[in-house]
């Protein structure tokens, strides 16, 4: 089942991972503000092949917001994301809006436990592993679970939306 960091608290992405009753587990490290990159910071304090560590992007397509899961070792591809939602044009949101949609700080954004949940496209990469890595919903903290899980649990359809 869950396990948790010592002395961690809980996010609204565990508690709700919690309440799936899914297996996951929490790897906090120590976030450094001078980090050029979240998630390449995650991966290489956590010694992970940064391909199995996934960002979560919060794009706007034709006006909605919509979150892009994808590998820290690519970009999200804003044309296949709006292709992957039947969407026109697609643009990064403004951070901001991210921030209040999401109820997470920038670097910070889990796909999980979000205030309000978003449309989410996760990259088809993901299946490719047992296990991912996506944020935990705050800097300096990760959660690991199965592609599946974080597919179901976010109502993510699967698409190829990383170049």
């Amino acid at each position: 089942m869950a396990k948790r960091t010592k002395g961690g608290q809980g996010t609204p992405a565990t508690v709700a991972l919690e309440a799936a009753r899914v297996t996951f587990t929490v790897h906090a490290y120590e976030h450094d503000p001078a980090a050029a990159s979240y998630g390449g910071e995650a991966a290489e304090a956590l010694g992970v092949d940064s391909a199995r560590v996934f960002k979560t992007l919060v794009a706007e397509v034709d006006g909605t917001l919509t979150v892009g899961v994808v590998p820290v070792s690519g970009q999200l591809d804003l044309k296949a994301l709006a292709a992957a939602v039947g969407g026109k044009r697609a643009a990064m949101a403004d951070p901001a809006a991210a921030e209040r949609s999401s109820g997470y700080v920038r670097g910070g954004i889990s796909p999980l436990g979000q205030r309000r949940p978003l449309r989410t496209v996760l990259d088809t990469s993901a299946l490719d592993h047992p296990t991912v890595y996506v944020s935990a919903g705050r800097r300096g903290l990760e959660v690991e679970l199965s592609p599946t899980d974080l597919a179901a649990l976010t109502g993510a359809r699967t698409a190829p939306i990383a170049r």
